[in-house]
């Protein structure tokens, strides 16, 4: 079900990263230590023990820095996310899989030695303030609302506000805060740096969703008064969407390759249940309504490998590909949800317990459809480009 590898090294990689987790990780997903909002930071430290000991620690990025390209990067993540503790033991999960990209991007040589080097390494997570709550307006799959302000006083600036569904923030030593800098026609935003825990940046909640994949869980936080350094701002002043965008495409779709990993892991016990279990006389894979389900599936997991693939050889032009993410992502959620309710429904009332990963499979791919832009929200930005190109055409 996975994509070719690319390169060579691309395979190496992602060969260990495979039997790592499938030999040494799995094993883990019964802990009690994985709790609802997420596994406990002791978990976190014994699987990256692991990972580091087997010379695995953020395999994506290599021991010179360099970044493998998208589709190597597809080709690695696919495979961390075969359990949901994969990516979190490899240093590949989100958030921080996101920011480090951008940081690597984005940040200068003196902030990459103090915020970026020790959340490649492993030694630390990373929280990204951006999305604000509902019940107050704020800023989320509309990031034009942003409510959060920094105001300048002199060297430093001074953030107020309040964040929701903040990923990883309890337990996080980095933090970046997405902050409104500008008004007038145009909204402007600015990143800041900040380090964590940090005494004006308070958890209010950690909200009971859905999900349980991601340490830190998703917290509400209140921002009182968090004074930021000049030197602490990431890139330039109201540059923040800008910088956003860069983070964007790939974010969107690094959450498709760990995703679809852990798919393949659901749609392999199914596939497995059903030629063991029987009923009405013969096995269950042997009953169509149950055999062409696990067929369709396949179908549905194909599709969404070569639209991963696809997308992740645009962003390797350099394009900031996000018509094609945007596409992408909208697709392959609503298509990996679809083959995880297939699972479940074929394993019956197991697939409903939380004796195999199926179950959280299932909720964490039914958040997936939600986090990083609900699919309403990236069909509706499809559709208006693809007005304004119809019209163009039309026009011309």
């Amino acid at each position: 079900m996975f994509i070719p590898y690319p390169t060579e090294r691309s395979k190496e990689i992602g060969e260990k990263v495979e039997a790592f987790v499938r030999t040494v990780v799995a094993p883990y997903e019964q802990e009690p230590r994985s709790t609802e909002h997420g596994p406990t930071e002791e978990l976190i430290q014994e699987l990256r023990a692991k990972a580091r000991a087997a010379g695995l620690m953020t395999p994506h990025i290599l021991a010179n820095g360099e970044h493998l390209t998208q589709r190597e990067t597809a080709a690695v993540l696919m495979r961390s996310g075969l359990s949901p503790l994969g990516p979190v033991a490899l240093n590949t999960m989100a958030p921080d899989e996101g920011n480090m990209y951008m940081l690597g991007k984005v940040a200068n040589e003196d902030q990459k030695k103090r915020f970026l080097e020790k959340l490649v390494k492993g030694e630390a997570r990373s929280a990204f303030f951006m999305t604000e709550p509902a019940s107050e307006d704020g800023a989320g799959s509309d990031p034009t609302l942003l409510k959060t302000v920094a105001e300048q006083d002199g060297d430093e600036w001074v953030i107020n506000g309040r964040k929701a569904f903040i990923t990883g923030v309890e337990g996080a030593e980095v933090g970046i805060i997405m902050a409104r800098t500008g008004g007038g026609d145009r909204v402007k935003a600015t990143m800041f740096l900040v380090n964590l825990p940090h005494p004006a940046i308070k958890i209010e909640r950690l909200i009971d969703t859905i999900d349980s994949s991601m340490p830190g869980g998703h917290a509400q936080v209140l921002l009182d008064n968090v004074r930021v350094p000049k030197e602490d701002i990431l890139g330039e002043v109201d540059e923040g969407f800008r910088y956003a965008q860069v983070r964007l495409s790939p974010a969107r779709l690094s959450h498709c390759m760990r995703w679809f990993g852990s798919v393949v892991r659901a749609n392999e016990i199914a596939a497995e249940y059903a030629v063991t279990r029987k009923a009405f006389g013969k096995l269950l894979i042997d009953h169509e309504g149950v055999g062409f389900k696990l067929v369709e599936n396949q179908i549905d997991m194909k599709q969404a490998a070569l639209l991963i693939d696809w997308c992740a050889a645009h962003l390797d032009t350099g394009d900031l590909g996000t018509t094609e993410s945007s596409l992408t992502k909208a697709a392959v959620a609503e298509t990996l949800f679809t083959v995880a309710d297939r699972c479940v429904q074929v394993m019956g009332g197991t697939g409903l317990s939380k004796d195999t990963i199926v179950e959280q499979v299932f909720r964490e791919t039914r958040a997936f459809r939600v986090y990083d832009g609900p699919t309403e929200v990236h069909k509706w930005s499809l559709a208006k480009k693809l007005k304004r190109a119809t019209l163009e055409k039309m026009q011309a």
